[in-house]
């Protein structure tokens, strides 16, 4: 059965897990991290969120916070 769409909501944060595909690794030496942690840290100057992870050999965490004005309706 596939998964309900997340509820985004400004200000909410959000876990996100991405995993190997049966758990095998996905990284296998540093050159392989370093491509992650690059967009990650460009994604960390973004305005519209606030973001913690943690690199794991196989698997990586992010913890994302949207951040976003309603828009007005007119």
């Amino acid at each position: 059965m596939p998964r309900l769409p997340r509820v985004m909501s400004s200000g909410l944060p959000q876990h996100l897990v991405q995993r190997g595909n049966n758990r095998e690794l996905c990284f296998f030496a540093d050159p392989t991290i370093w491509p992650t942690f690059n967009w990650l840290e460009r994604a960390r100057a973004l305005p519209r969120f606030d973001h913690a992870y943690v690199l794991m050999p196989n698997h990586v965490h992010l913890l994302a916070t949207p951040q976003w004005k309603a828009a007005s309706r007119g």
